[in-house]
C-alpha cells in the first residue's frame, strides 16, 4: 500500500469536513445567520462609531466561540455516538490527523463567518485600525486552536448526552463571565485578573486591543498558546473513536 504522508492526510480530511459543515444547515445558521443578527441588533441600538468599533469584536469573540467550540464538541460527540468515528478510526487517520483535520476546516469556516461579520459592521460605519488586522488575525487563528482542542477533548471524553450539555453550559459561562460580553477591564481587579487567564478573556480582549488600538497585550498571547498546547496534548491523550 502505498504511503500516503501526514501532509495529504490531514488536508483530505480538512476538506471532508468542510464539505460537511457546509451542508449542515443548522451549522450555516450559527454560523452566519446568528452573528450577523446580533451585530445588526448591536449596531440598530448603538449607533455612534465609537459604540459599533466596540461591538465588532464582541461578537467576533461569540461567532468563534459558539463556531469552534461549542458547535464542534457537539457535532463530533454525536458522530462518536452514531458510529461515524469509529470508521474514520480504521482509516490511516491518527487522533492528531483528526485534531488537525477538524482545526483548518473550523478555522476556515470561522474567517468566513467573520468576513461576512466584517462587512456588516462596515456597512455600519465600523472603522478598524488597520495596523491591528494581522494580529486580529493572529488571535483569531490561536483561538480556533484552543476551541477546537478543547472541544475534542470534551466529545471525545464524555457522551454525546453529557457533551450537549457541558459545551452548551460553558459558552454561556464563558459568553458572560469570561470576559466576552462584559469586558475584564469592567471588572473588580481581583476578578479580572483570574478571568484573564482563561482563554474567553484572551480572546475577547485580544481582539478588542488589536482591532481598537492596533496593539497587542503578550500575555493574552501566552495565555492563548498555553491553552492551545494544553488542549492539543490532551486531545491526544484521552481522545477516543468509540463510545
Amino acid at each position: 500500500m502505498k504511503h500516503v504522508s501526514q501532509a495529504r492526510r490531514v488536508s483530505a480530511h480538512a476538506r471532508w469536513e468542510l464539505k460537511l459543515l457546509i451542508r449542515n444547515g443548522e451549522q450555516l445558521l450559527l454560523t452566519f445567520v446568528i452573528p450577523v443578527v446580533l451585530l445588526l441588533a448591536l449596531g440598530l441600538t448603538h449607533v455612534s462609531t465609537q459604540k459599533i468599533n466596540a461591538s465588532v469584536p464582541t461578537v467576533f469573540a461569540v461567532s468563534i466561540l459558539a463556531t469552534c467550540f461549542t458547535s464542534l464538541a457537539i457535532g463530533t460527540g454525536f458522530e462518536r455516538r452514531s458510529g461515524a468515528l469509529r470508521y474514520l478510526g480504521t482509516t490511516p487517520l491518527s487522533r492528531l490527523d483528526l485534531i488537525l483535520g477538524k482545526l483548518i476546516a473550523t478555522a476556515t469556516l470561522t474567517l468566513m463567518s467573520l468576513a461576512v461579520v466584517s462587512i456588516t459592521g462596515l456597512f455600519l460605519d465600523w472603522r478598524p485600525s488597520i495596523a491591528g488586522l494581522g494580529l486580529a488575525l493572529l488571535v483569531i487563528l490561536l483561538s480556533a486552536a484552543v476551541w477546537v482542542s478543547w472541544a475534542l477533548v470534551i466529545a471525545g471524553h464524555f457522551r454525546a448526552e453529557a457533551v450537549l450539555a457541558i459545551a452548551n453550559g460553558l459558552f454561556l459561562v464563558m459568553m458572560i463571565f469570561g470576559g466576552v460580553v462584559i469586558a475584564t477591564s469592567h471588572m473588580p481587579t481581583a476578578v479580572a485578573h483570574v478571568v484573564n487567564l482563561l482563554p474567553s478573556a484572551a480572546m475577547a480582549n485580544g481582539l478588542r486591543d488589536a482591532l481598537e488600538t492596533g496593539s497587542l497585550p503578550g500575555l493574552g498571547i501566552g495565555v492563548l498558546i498555553l491553552w492551545a498546547v494544553a488542549g492539543t496534548w490532551l486531545a491526544k491523550k484521552v481522545f477516543r473513536w468509540e463510545p
